[in-house]
């Protein structure tokens, strides 16, 4: 056993005891609280922000992308896409998203996605800066609703309108829908000032196709109730008398269609009152037949035609001195009977507007009254061409001169009115009458005669008699002109000699005088030779500038 003493035999010293010192702070242990607090707080916000979760259904997810894909309003981010999952009958897609806080209070059933992608609609082209950021999900919260939801079906297409667009929506019916689609504009004096949402088909596939429209503020303002509509859709070809004319609203009229509308062509159409939201009017084919809707009232009128109809139908114009002043309703091709011969019915409605201006409904009697005297004074009715280009006909009431007179009859409450041919029937016809009336002449009896008198004339110009004719002709000729050579030359002195004597017979009547039978014979005698010496005179000069006049006489 070892003893603790030193060689002295003393116990050792004990050490001293160390100070202990105070332990302070680190600052490191602040990293870890502020790492829990920056968390806690990140997780508050992300919980005090974190909107509801909604569902929508598309028929395709192009273009959409989990965690990337945003749902925006005016760019404005109001979600995210979370997850994209096929439906269970594997037609559609469900894309869940995440929904921002202050996002939940448009989440009614007014509220319309879709999904904004490039597109080309016609002539417009939209969502081109989706090529470099990506598709996104657009959302429009619609009118104000108490109806609280959280799955939504998605558009296909972008909405036409906007539920913070000022505007009113119309309705339109037409029997086809042409070229007209959704987003075609629609024009008021050639300005874009709405465009058309879309089109109902009527049940069953039978009836008016029912087209929706939207019109912009202020001009939805100028819609009033009898208002028209017309379709402008591509282009319109027409030759008039200013020549080939080619007509075009605008590029994207003439590849998606167009609508138009103006302002009524009358006065009291300008006091009817502004068309209320949701008015449906009719949508007519063109400018034309829009302007002919505002005329109201009709005269029904029908005529028979037995000569071509070709390129006249429904719709055709009825015309009067090149005015339009009706429409044809109807062509029929009628065959009474096999003893009766077939013609064709022509159905038409005169507008008596279109004459008289200031027409009311109680001058359709005397409408009837001028037309019955019209058809007294040779009107009748004729199909004539509208336009060589396209083949089209119309009916043209004009005036025959010396028309047998006839009368106006009726079948029921229709004028049945006289027709003619008219047209190139009319042309055919007059040259059918001229053919047959030359047929009708004796052209051959005449021939002969001519061939006979051509075979025996120069036999009777070879004859003996016309020979000695010429003879004879030729020596009075000779005659004449030797005897106009003498009258020359005698007539002169012939003249004088007569002078002479006149100068004698004045002396002897000075001699003797006074107021006596002698005197006033020789005073007769005078006058007489005085005369016949003027007589002379002039049938000197006449013969020396006519000689023929001996034999054929004077000239007047």
């Amino acid at each position: 056993m070892s003893d603790s003493r030193n060689d002295r035999g003393q116990q050792p010293a004990l050490p001293e005891e160390a100070p202990v010192r105070r332990t302070r702070f680190s600052l490191i242990l602040l990293i870890p609280v502020l790492a829990i607090l920056i968390s806690g707080w990140l997780a508050w916000k992300h919980f005090a922000t974190r909107g509801p979760e909604i569902t929508i259904t598309f028929d395709t997810a192009d273009g959409l992308t989990p965690g990337q894909t945003q749902v925006k309003n005016k760019a404005v981010t109001l979600g995210t896409v979370q997850d994209i999952t096929l439906s269970k009958d594997m037609r559609h897609v469900n894309v869940k998203i995440q929904m921002n806080a202050n996002s939940a209070h448009i989440l009614t059933d007014n509220t319309r996605f879709w999904v904004v992608r490039p597109r080309i609609n016609g002539a417009s082209i939209t969502g081109l800066d989706t090529l470099i950021s990506g598709a996104y999900i657009a959302i429009d919260p619609g009118a104000p609703s108490d109806h609280y939801q959280t799955e939504f079906r998605g558009l296909e297409a972008v909405p036409g309108v906007r539920s913070d667009q000022p505007g009113t929506t119309f309705w339109l019916v037409s029997p086809a829908l042409g070229s007209l689609g959704q987003g075609a504009p629609v024009f008021f004096r050639d300005v874009p000032v709405g465009e058309v949402l879309g089109y109902t088909m009527p049940p069953g596939g039978e009836g008016p196709i029912v087209i929706q429209v939207f019109v912009k503020a202020p001009y939805d303002h100028y819609l009033r109730t009898d208002s028209r509509f017309w379709n402008v859709s591509g282009i319109q070809v027409g030759l008039g008398a200013g020549g080939l004319k080619v007509q075009m609203q605008s590029i994207q009229a003439l590849f998606s269609g167009g609508v138009a509308f103006g302002l009524p062509d009358r006065r009291r159409d300008l006091e009817a009152p502004v068309a209320p939201a949701n008015s449906v009017f009719k949508l007519y084919s063109s400018p034309a037949d829009a302007d002919s809707a505002r005329y109201h009232q009709r005269l029904r009128v029908a005529t028979y035609i037995d000569t071509s109809v070709k390129g006249l139908a429904a719709g055709s114009q009825v015309s009067m001195f090149g005015l339009q002043v009706g429409s044809v309703t109807a062509v029929k091709l009628q065959i009474s009977s096999p003893q009766d011969k077939p013609r064709v019915r022509v159905e038409m409605q005169i507008e008596p507007e279109r004459m008289m201006p200031e027409w009311r409904e109680s001058q359709l009697a005397q409408t009837k009254e001028y037309l019955a005297a019209f058809v007294a004074n040779g009107m009748r009715a004729s199909v004539q061409s509208a336009s060589f280009l396209t083949g089209e006909s119309m009916i043209g009431l004009q005036f025959v001169k010396n028309a047998p007179p006839l009368a106006l009859t009726y079948e029921g409450d229709v004028a049945i009115m006289p027709s003619q041919p008219g047209g190139m029937d009319g042309i055919m016809e007059s040259v059918s009458t001229i053919t047959d009336k030359i047929a009708a002449m004796p052209l051959t009896q005449i021939g002969e005669h001519v061939n006979d008198l051509i075979a025996h004339a120069d036999g009777r110009l070879n004859s003996r008699e016309v020979t000695q004719s010429l003879v004879a002709l030729r020596n009075s000729l000779q005659h004449l002109d030797t005897l106009t050579k003498n009258a020359n030359q005698h007539l002169p002195e012939l003249l004088a000699s007569l002078q002479g004597t006149m100068n004698n017979a004045q002396s002897l009547l000075g001699a003797y005088g006074g107021d006596t039978d002698f005197h006033r014979s020789l005073q007769g005698m005078i006058t007489q030779m005085t005369q016949m010496a003027r007589s002379l005179r002039l049938l000197t000069d006449y013969l020396d500038h006519h000689p023929s006049a001996l034999i054929t006489g004077r000239r007047n």
